[in-house]
């Protein structure tokens, strides 16, 4: 089968040559590939101004991202076959990294399948077919993963804003099997459940597993504040590692009553307070009250979902940080992360740099990021999109003032 050629423009094949996947709608010469020649999820080989063939992709003539390469090899062709060999790649990395079949099975770009997102609960799948090209590709995504792990249940999660600007339908259906309402997930010594089809996102956040066990171990005694808590991960892990109290803080109900259903299933809810409430209208209540807290997790949502939106997310950012900073306890834990594709590590630490200044000291103690179940495409930072930070706030001198007291 021949496929149609997407030509570039002169130079717009150098990000590609080393690796990136994307090629944006300002890229392509439409003269010589007019975009009306394609409909939405068509194959393409990309080819450079000079004629190079730099791969095969899939095409939206609608879309920002105009085309996705899927593999550098001019003649594969992406179907049932291709999608086999992609998938039991990203599965075989998930069974060396993990003992449990709890992880992000398939990260798109990063595991080199773009446009589609697979977690897996044991022997429930929760899958994002994110793009156009993928879409096509429905069934033969569908059968490769009957093939690999025989799910007794699959879940097509697409109600996300991505499907909207590919042109393409929200909808969570049903692919197999009878769907469960909550799904199990073991994490660390804990137990939970987390509600798939109205979920957030795929049901749960694996990409900070690792950040969230990392800071077990500063829990136990200590009283512990989860702020963006979603359905208690860190609040009632805390509590399982010896927290005299962890607070939880949603300003979701479903979410909330997942927290305190959580604490009840882990045998943990005379220490595990749940809370509905704004997080910033919280976190003032707190500070007026005089509460503090020896450990704190902020894990907001993107508040830059856009480039145009940095200015005022770094401000959301920034106030939340500030806010939190003022409820710690000298020598206390902050654990905040930002999962903003759009804002770069340096920038964040900086910004909680910022939020943490005054007349208390800090100290940048751990540095996380995603876990390595959502593999870094090298040539697309794009990939690495989460930055979490562990800062240690300690007491400033004495006087209070930042000098050394009087002899």
């Amino acid at each position: 089968m021949n496929l149609p050629i997407l030509h570039l423009k002169k130079h717009e094949e150098r990000r590609l040559k080393v690796g990136h996947l994307w090629v944006f709608s300002n890229e392509v010469d439409t003269a010589r590939s007019p975009l009306a020649s394609f409909s939405p999820g068509d194959q393409a080989v990309v080819v450079s101004a000079r004629g190079q063939a730099l791969g095969v992709g899939y095409v939206n003539p609608g879309s920002l991202i105009l085309a996705r390469i899927c593999d550098q090899n001019p003649g594969a062709r992406l179907g049932r076959d291709w999608l086999r060999e992609r998938i039991a790649q990203a599965l075989a990395l998930r069974e060396a990294l993990f003992p449990r079949p709890y992880y992000r099975m398939v990260f798109g770009e990063g595991d080199h399948l773009p446009g589609l997102v697979v977690d897996r609960y044991a022997d429930v799948l929760s899958v994002q077919l994110l793009t156009a090209g993928m879409e096509r590709l429905r069934q033969d995504v569908l059968d490769v993963l009957d093939e690999l792990v025989r799910p007794r249940a699959v879940l097509l999660k697409g109600d996300v804003r991505s499907r909207q600007l590919e042109g393409l339908p929200l909808e969570v259906v049903a692919a197999k099997g009878e769907v469960p309402d909550e799904v199990e997930v073991l994490e660390g010594e804990g137990l939970y459940r987390a509600s798939l089809a109205s979920g957030q996102k795929t049901g749960w956040f694996y990409d900070q597993r690792p950040n969230r066990l990392a800071i077990l171990p500063l829990c136990k005694g200590r009283r512990v504040l989860d702020v963006f808590s979603y359905v208690g991960a860190l609040g009632v892990g805390a509590a399982l590692a010896g927290a005299s109290e962890a607070v939880c803080v949603d300003a979701s109900g479903a979410a909330v009553e997942h927290v305190a259903a959580n604490a009840a299933r882990n045998n943990v809810s005379q220490k595990v307070r749940a809370v509905k409430a704004d997080a910033q209208d919280f976190l003032e209540e707190m500070a007026a009250k005089g509460e503090r807290f020896d450990v704190i997790s902020l894990d907001p949502p993107a508040f830059v979902k856009r480039k145009k939106d940095l200015d005022h997310g770094m401000g959301a950012y920034h106030t939340v940080n500030k806010l939190a900073a003022r409820l710690l306890t000298p020598d206390g834990f902050l654990l905040t992360a930002s999962c903003s594709q759009h804002m770069e590590e340096q920038q964040f630490q900086r910004l909680i740099v910022s939020a943490l200044a005054g007349k208390r000291r800090s100290q940048l103690v751990w540095r996380g990021g995603q876990g390595p179940d959502h593999p870094v495409h090298p040539a697309m930072p794009e990939t690495a999109y989460l930055k979490s930070l562990l800062f240690r706030v300690t007491a400033a001198h004495a006087s209070g003032d930042g000098h050394s007291p009087n002899p």
